[in-house]
């Protein structure tokens, strides 16, 4: 802890104090100061000073850091470090706490909610203010106002009667009274002496009210054991009805402490279990395949047009629910793959009239790619992206259902929450699965929430949950730990092993170690060319442990082909034609049958072209039944024509055409005869196709001219879309160059602000602009380029923002000065009628 020879009076001047480097911790951990630029340091203490920005910092402390601000708003005004050193440690002393407590002050002073020096600790006053205990705002300490405070709007007389009452002499005012009492409640062993006096109920007053809240209730005519702590001030009364045990007599009975339980170290996370690092790798790569083959799933589902888009966005509840129904998985699961599929830009709204969802170009693209890009693509996207799809089923503020792909899902925690638990687990020994409850409290920790919800199922604690449960969907981890590319996404090193530890077998039984919390892995959130150099890495390391695509299936003489792995993409789409999935898995198994057989020849196949393929890519023969089916179908595939009258029916061979006239199912198409070979209805063409397959038949369509009509299907495609941008945090951390520019700008405006200078013309108050009139600001311009003298200037913009500068001229002409700005540390031109005064420095 530093101690200079000239305290500090102010936040301004402990940051004027301070050096670059100390200036860009400042910067770094609250942005919000930078946004914009302050013009001096005098500018950055008061933005330092706003509420919204302190809440914003106060949210950002560990649950040490802020039991040390909590215990600093209860303490004196200013405080010493031996002080705060007693209410955090108590009367016995803790040396956790000890230790620990530099640590926390220096993280205060870090981000400028405290300053001065050891002696004279200070609390920044929004601080205070937010975290002093008042009737309406009780302090997380549990500590009430002081005795000062409590007896401001008392009688001098009844404090006087109190202070009799405690056996302390009489005083001529209140204040000193106040103090007597003050110092009494504070004396360890005159207050044990006063308590040792007090009845039992007495004593079990105080001990209900000791750890908070203060307050309680009595009646108009209290019982005895409660006058007598009223008498003796060790209840005071802030209301009718209401009394509150003041600060001091909290802090005896605790024996000092402000806190009931300091928390100086973060719980570990502790290993669940332990995996080899091969079994963990292996398990994340098998379900990386499953998240390609999962996404390429939905978007294949909606290639012909997607679920319509709700006029309030999103998916309805029933299509999702179709969705889920389709991917066979649980709703909540099947909106985690929907959100990241748009996520990753693959997936958006096609704008049309009849607005519905379909696939990108972008996704043309992204099927083109290696397996272990297109995962990574998928993998960065969840791990940057702010969209949350565990609020899907949920309500927002205003009572309104949260819809997957719909508005209100953003929320702007969910990329660092992410990455610090994904650092937890990086953190560990490698193939190490946490406790998710480990986990959970130890983000508490790194975060703690303030108020009413502090103990409850907050937002973050879902996104835990959440990060947990997707990172083992996605193939980041495997079986709880994380993986060899899920370490390289994070942007983590590798983790050292000896051959020893490599051979070594583990179990679900066995313990590791767990690093001390100092040496932890600490990973900062990466930049996204950073990002995009860890994401290549990750694809890298997954390559390898993805199953090759297979060229062949196994046919089988059940009208089934089994495909022991991925296939190759031509295979795979041309085999989707020809075949039904009927189970995946392992292996998956596709189904022949006469209409996915129709399909592939409605597709524009031929007979000879299907025996082809299958003989192409089957490491068995193909089964007699299979070779049977396709004859079969392919012989009465367009036997009869179907075309427009509104619609017919043609066939050479009229047994059929009878045949199909003496069917009762054919009632509904209200058939009726134009020639021995032509049949006509009202239908339209598409109607009676469905109609003469549904009795059996396979008719095919054909053109004005006679022709066959070869059916494709037809891949819907939004126009061009970029991903969504996540929602940020508030202003993103600024990188090196911006700090040190911001820095540069703030030294030379405080520079230009504090300068002592020479008075020109009218007097000028601190803080105000020069103002010279313009004969006198040319001429002392004029003077300045010739011997070579610093100026100090107020200069208002175009865009009217005024600021000081400090220049030094070296060419006046035209209406315009040239000088060297000392602010901007570079030569500038300024036009002289913008320039609002000026006045010489003083020599000193």
């Amino acid at each position: 802890m530093s101690n200079p020879a000239t305290p500090p009076r102010s936040l301004a001047e402990a940051l004027r104090a301070r050096d670059d480097a100390s200036l860009a911790v400042l910067l770094r951990a609250r942005p919000d100061l930078i946004t914009p630029v302050p013009t001096d340091l005098t500018q950055l203490a008061t933005r330092a000073g706003t509420r919204a920005s302190v809440l914003r910092a106060l949210e950002r402390l560990d649950r040490f850091a802020l039991q040390t601000a909590e215990a600093l708003a209860v303490a004196g005004d200013p405080a010493s470090c031996q002080e705060l050193l007693g209410l955090m440690a108590g009367d016995a002393g803790d040396p956790a706490v000890a230790g620990e407590l530099p640590r926390a002050v220096a993280a205060l002073r870090d981000q400028a909610l405290v300053w001065g020096d050891d002696d004279r600790l200070r609390l920044v006053r929004t601080a205070r203010e937010v975290l002093a205990p008042s009737p309406q705002h009780p302090s997380p300490t549990g500590l009430g106002p002081s005795v000062r405070e409590a007896t401001s709007g008392m009688s001098p007389g009844r404090i006087q009667e109190i202070v009799a009452a405690a056996g302390l002499p009489s005083t001529h005012d209140s204040v000193s009274a106040v103090d007597a009492l003050t110092k009494l409640f504070g004396h360890r062993k005159k207050m044990a002496k006063l308590l040792a006096a007090a009845p039992a109920e007495s004593r079990e007053v105080l001990s209900r009210l000791v750890w908070g809240p203060p307050y309680g209730q009595i009646t108009p005519e209290p019982a005895a054991h409660l006058r007598w702590l009223l008498d003796r001030g060790l209840l005071l009364p802030t209301a009718p009805g209401t009394v509150v045990l003041p600060r001091e007599v909290a802090l005896h009975l605790r024996e000092g402490r402000a806190h009931r339980e300091p928390e100086p170290a973060p719980p570990a996370v502790e290993p669940a279990a332990v995996h080899r690092p091969q079994v963990v790798d292996a398990t994340a790569a098998g379900q990386a395949y499953t998240t390609l083959a999962t996404v390429e799933e939905l978007l294949k589902d909606w290639d012909e047009g997607g679920p319509a888009v709700l006029r309030a966005g999103g998916l309805s509840v029933r299509d999702l629910k179709r969705t889920a129904v389709a991917l066979d998985l649980p709703e909540p699961i099947a909106a985690f793959w929907v959100e990241l599929a748009y996520a990753a830009g693959l997936l958006a709204s096609d704008g049309e009239a009849d607005e519905r969802y379909a696939a990108t170009p972008a996704y043309d693209e992204w099927l083109e790619r290696p397996p272990a890009e297109r995962w990574a693509q998928l993998a960065e996207a969840w791990l940057t992206g702010t969209r949350a799809s565990g609020l899907v089923g949920g309500r927002d503020a205003k009572d309104r259902a949260l819809s997957a792909l719909g508005p209100g899902l953003d929320r702007s925690a969910a990329p660092e929450v992410r990455h610090r638990v994904l650092s937890l687990l990086a953190a560990l020994p490698e193939g190490a699965a946490p406790a998710p409850d480990s986990v959970l409290a130890r983000l508490r920790w790194e975060r703690p929430l303030r108020g009413p919800q502090q103990h409850g199922d907050d937002l973050r604690t879902r996104l835990a949950r959440w990060t947990l449960s997707e990172a083992e969907l996605l193939g980041v981890t495997g079986r709880g730990a994380l993986s060899a590319h899920g370490r390289a996404l994070l942007g983590a090193p590798a983790v050292e092993k000896t051959p020893e530890q490599a051979a070594e077998p583990s179990g679900p039984g066995d313990k590791l170690p767990v690093r001390h919390h100092h040496l932890a892995l600490a990973l900062e959130p990466l930049s996204a060319p950073e990002q995009a150099v860890a994401t290549a890495t990750a694809g890298r390391l997954l390559a390898p442990l993805l199953p090759e695509p297979l060229d062949h299936v196994l046919l089988q003489a059940d009208l089934t082909a089994v495909a022991p792995g991925p296939l190759r993409r031509p295979l795979a789409d041309a085999l989707g034609v020809l075949a039904d999935v009927e189970s995946k898995g392992g292996a998956t198994v596709y189904r022949f049958t006469p209409a996915s057989v129709r399909r592939a020849l409605d597709a524009g196949q031929t007979a000879a072209d299907l025996h082809a393929f299958l003989t192409t890519h089957s490491r068995t023969p193909v089964p007699q039944p299979l070779a049977y089916l396709i004859d079969d179908v392919a012989r009465r595939h367009g036997h009869l024509r179907v075309g427009a009258a509104s619609a017919y029916v043609r066939c050479d061979d009229d047994t059929v055409l009878n045949e199909i006239m003496a069917d009762k199912r054919a009632s509904g198409l209200r058939l009726r005869r134009l020639a021995p070979t032509v049949l006509a209805t009202q239908a339209d063409p598409a109607a009676l196709l469905e109609g003469l397959r549904a009795m059996g038949y396979a008719p095919a369509a054909e053109s004005a001219e006679g022709d066959v009509l070869i059916t494709r299907a037809h891949a819907h495609r939004t126009p061009p879309r970029t991903a969504p941008e996540p929602v940020p945090d508030g202003p993103p951390p600024p990188d090196a160059t911006l700090l040190a520019a911001a820095i540069r700008a703030i030294r030379a405006g405080d520079l230009a602000a504090t300068t002592p200078r020479k008075s020109a013309g009218a007097a000028v108050r601190g803080g105000e602009l020069p103002r010279t009139t313009p004969a006198e600001t040319l001429a002392t311009m004029q003077a300045a380029v010739l011997t070579g003298d610093t100026l100090w200037i107020g200069y208002v913009n175009a865009e009217g923002t005024a600021s000081q500068r400090v220049i030094a001229p070296i060419r006046v002409e035209g209406g315009f000065v040239t000088a060297y700005d000392h602010t901007a540390d570079e030569v500038r031109t300024y036009p002289l009628h913008r320039v609002t005064g000026v006045a010489e420095l003083a020599e000193d």
